[in-house]
């Protein structure tokens, strides 16, 4: 199932108080990115973020699941309502996620 603009559109407008972040289609579904970092993504109308520890420490009752069969688990968001919250949960994983990977020229 793929998720849809509308669910995009209030994920988005609950982390609008941060700068920076973008998001990218991929099959129907959403990735989502911090100051051009990966931290997760919109998958069946659902935001799973990546597991890095500074996300399992401000949830630590999140569980592991998979965005789709075949990816490797991430952690899904239920505070979805508090803006607070998500915009506190993106900048302590921030620091934390891998930088964005340079494209090679050919």
């Amino acid at each position: 199932m793929a998720s849809s603009k509308e669910y995009l559109e209030y994920i988005l407008e609950q982390l609008s108080d941060l700068e920076d972040i973008t998001y990218r289609t991929m099959m129907g579904e959403y990735v989502l990115y911090y100051k051009c970092k990966i931290v997760g993504g919109i998958y069946d109308d659902r935001l799973l973020v990546k597991p890095v520890k500074a996300a399992a420490r401000y949830m630590p009752e999140a569980e592991y699941t998979l965005p789709y069969e075949g990816a490797k688990e991430m952690l899904l968001v239920h505070n979805v309502d508090s803006r607070e919250y998500l915009t506190g949960l993106f900048e302590a994983m921030e620091p934390e996620l891998p930088a964005p990977k340079r494209k090679r020229r050919a």
